[in-house]
């Protein structure tokens, strides 16, 4: 396997463990269900302000999937981990490192995906 192939497979694989976590969170947040309403009202943010994470979330989750938007999608999605690091830290609610670690995914994911690198003879891009 080449160098770029292997690249490639790993992008595809973290892409998708993403968007599946994307989907996971971002859902329940836009239908209103679960721990996303309690989250976001013990944190003080507006219905309006969850719903909104969620579209993103979901929009991000499928964005990711699609290579000519994963990197715009990617970038999307790290406003919302910064947002996301930031509630936890000045909350004080433990688990910061979860969207720590995903805005460094991400951070990797729009690299590899950046619109230079999708041209001729871009291994990671397919």
């Amino acid at each position: 396997m080449t160098e770029a192939r292997g690249t490639a497979i790993i992008l595809w694989v973290l892409s998708a463990l993403l968007a599946a976590l994307y989907l996971y969170t971002g859902v329940p947040k836009i239908l209103g269900v679960g721990e996303a309403v309690q989250g976001f009202q013990r944190f003080g943010y507006p219905v309006w302000f969850r719903v909104l994470i969620g579209v993103v979330e979901v929009g991000g989750a499928l964005g990711l999937l699609l290579p000519p938007v994963a990197f715009y999608a990617a970038g999307a999605l790290g406003v919302v981990m910064i947002g996301a690091t930031y509630t936890h830290l000045v909350k004080g609610i433990t688990g910061a490192t979860i969207p720590i670690v995903c805005l460094f995914v991400l951070a990797a994911i729009a690299y590899l995906r950046r619109p230079a690198a999708r041209g001729p003879g871009a291994g990671a891009s397919g």
